[in-house]
């Protein structure tokens, strides 16, 4: 199979682990890192053994580079990416996609009118736990699903987090920091959503930063805090979904369960890639551990990159596509627009549910 020469841009804090797990990857050749922080990009380079560390243009100039991962900052998602399919190379976001939907709508266009490729994080569904829940989804352990609930509730970033202010101004919140998980799981399990009622509120006006570099700091809230809802799937089922940042005692709510016809289905936290996965049948009076029927269980993030070489080279549609990380991002504006405005929202846009990965593949074979 040809090896693909990789860029990276955004040399921050996430960037070590796709540095690390790329390099382990025979279909993938990371040949430079970029960075606003030229110096930053060149101490990356060096630690991981890049080749070249250089500034952005420098990087969407070089010939020999064909796929771009986006890891810049969120407000800088939608620009970068646009950047790199003008220079004629294929873009891989970090999550979200982008922003607002304006600029996911613009990313995808701008792809379709270069002939090229977007893929967009998160690709923790690609990893053993999911996948499993998949399998077993598909191969009718469950039966037929027809709910489901997922639920992230914490007590926020400022007791810990450095800088926590972006998480508590527009564009942050529950919803889009790990909205981004939950949902692309759910996509991946259950298929496109129809339609979402949502109920958004801001509980608490102010929040003290108790990390020790800002500590004693107050923030003022731009966002929701805690948002609950409903999703209606094309597939009939019934998703219910909170995002919090307004548990301040923690909760023993499951991250996600599937709801079927013959059984339920606990599926892992989507912010990981392993398990463990539990499956209670209707005829049981127990819960069972699954054993994992598909690898990439460890922090395996950048298998959607490796994922995307594969359907360049294959001619396929790439799992971790950019349609999908639009249709996830659509679907967190429509929690907000939806309490805003008292009504469902009615999805514009879908997706295909991403083929499943076949059992049994060596470690960096994604077909």
């Amino acid at each position: 199979m040809k090896k693909m020469n990789v860029g990276i841009i955004g040399c921050g804090n996430i960037s070590s682990i796709y540095f690390e797990n790329l390099k382990t990857f025979q279909a993938v050749h990371v040949s430079a890192c970029a960075d606003l922080d030229l110096d930053r990009a060149k101490a990356k380079a060096e630690q991981f053994g890049i080749a070249k560390g250089c500034t952005v243009a420098e990087l969407l100039a070089d010939p020999e580079i064909e796929l771009v991962v986006n890891l810049t900052i969120p407000a800088a998602h939608a620009r970068v990416c646009l950047d790199i399919l003008e220079a004629g190379k294929h873009a891989y976001v970090e999550k979200p996609l982008a922003v607002t939907r304006e600029e996911g709508r613009a990313i995808l266009a701008k792809a379709k009118e270069k002939g090229l490729l977007v893929g967009s994080a998160p690709d923790t569904f690609l990893g053993g736990g999911i996948q499993t829940c998949i399998k077993l989804i598909e191969d009718g352990w469950i039966g037929t699903p027809v709910a489901a609930t997922a639920f992230m509730m914490g007590r926020g970033h400022e007791h810990w987090h450095p800088d926590p202010e972006f998480y508590y101004a527009k564009g942050g919140g529950p919803m889009y920091d790990m909205g981004p998980y939950y949902l692309t799981a759910l996509v991946a399990m259950l298929g496109p959503i129809k339609r979402v009622a949502g109920v958004a509120k801001i509980s608490y006006p102010e929040r003290t930063i108790t990390s020790s570099k800002k500590f004693g700091q107050t923030i003022a809230v731009e966002t929701p805090t805690h948002v609950a809802g409903v999703l209606d799937f094309h597939n009939g089922a019934i998703g219910t979904m909170i995002t919090s940042f307004d548990v301040f005692g923690g909760s023993r709510l499951p991250c996600i369960e599937i709801y079927g016809s013959q059984g339920t289905l606990s599926v892992p936290d989507p912010n990981t890639f392993g398990g463990p996965v539990l499956l209670k049948r209707h005829d049981s009076q127990d819960w069972k551990e699954i054993p994992l029927s598909h690898g990439y269980a460890a922090n395996s993030r950048g298998i959607g990159v490796l994922d995307m070489v594969y359907a360049l080279n294959g001619g396929r549609k790439n799992r971790a596509s950019g349609d999908l990380g639009f249709h996830v991002l659509e679907a967190m504006h429509a929690f907000h627009d939806s309490s805003e405005q008292d009504r469902y929202y009615v999805m514009t846009s879908t997706c295909e549910r991403p083929a499943p990965l076949q059992q049994n593949l060596p470690y960096g074979v994604m077909d």
